[in-house]
């Protein structure tokens, strides 16, 4: 931007001495974009907090009725739109994600190399990861939490977190599962977004500050939902079910510990049945 040339003639002779102070003014204004003010604004990352009721679906029509804050649903199965759907309705949204596992049905399947695949896991398509492999494992997730981010969810649930202690055709330790872990929270906190340590209840002590929340299977029939008190003592919300058990067998306890908890049937359609 320039002055028109008649009002450097205007200017008072004291102005002179002015003058370079007044361009560079002049120039800067030129420069400087306006604030932005339709950019939303960074928001703080979301940490729910014991006892958050909680909706957990990943098969089956999605019923976005259920009169909870928490949803958590499969991340590649719903479009931005449905995400936004339950934000308008007032709920947080998790990604789930398999992090330690391969699924061979998911659109990037083909991209894993089969080095770093491992025995089965239980279920039909799915085989153990190598976490060792972070050279291969880390750019692949991070387009995963990139697809998450850029969907607009609030957090990520990373499944199959505990290879270590299962039979994985790997010979992989405790170390190698924490390395792997913690650079799956890192990854979560980089893109703003929270994430949950899922199982894995022997490391909690080691992991339970590097996560905002945690997502468990069964604690109860198994007799070990005491180990999740790390996190409720720590104001994090612990996201749990039950497949077998009656209500009746474990929500006393689970109010007691300040659990979130409620029966599914394993394949995680829409029903469920709160404490």
């Amino acid at each position: 931007m320039s002055l028109p040339a008649r009002t450097w003639s205007l200017l008072p002779t004291r102005t002179w001495s002015l003058l370079p102070v007044l361009v560079a003014l002049v120039l800067l204004a030129g420069c400087t974009s306006a604030p932005d003010d339709s950019a939303p604004p960074r928001a703080t990352r979301w940490r729910p907090g014991p006892g958050t009721p909680w909706q957990w679906q990943l098969s089956g029509r999605l019923d976005t009725t259920v009169d909870v804050p928490v949803y958590d649903i499969d991340g590649f199965e719903h479009p931005r739109s449905t995400v936004a759907d339950l934000q308008r309705r007032g709920r947080k949204v998790i990604c789930y994600l398999s992090t330690g596992a391969w699924e061979e049905f998911r659109p990037d399947a083909d991209e894993f190399p089969g080095d770093v695949l491992g025995k089965g896991n239980g279920w039909e398509g799915e085989r153990w990861l190598d976490i060792r492999r972070t050279d291969v494992l880390e750019p692949l997730m991070a387009r995963r939490f990139d697809m998450c981010r850029d969907k607009g969810f609030d957090a990520i649930e990373p499944d199959n977190m505990d290879g270590y202690s299962n039979d994985t055709g790997f010979p992989l330790t405790a170390d190698d599962q924490l390395r792997y872990n913690r650079l799956i929270a890192r990854m979560a906190h980089e893109r703003g977004l929270s994430v949950g340590l899922k199982n894995d209840l022997d490391q909690i002590p080691a992991l339970v500050g590097e996560f905002d929340f945690a997502v468990n299977e069964q604690c109860a029939q198994y007799a070990e939902c005491a180990a999740l008190t790390p996190f409720v003592e720590a104001g994090k919300a612990v996201f749990h079910v039950e497949y077998e058990l009656p209500t009746s067998r474990f929500c006393p306890q689970s109010r007691r510990l300040g659990l979130s908890s409620m029966r599914k049937r394993y394949e995680l359609d829409a029903l469920r049945r709160p404490c």
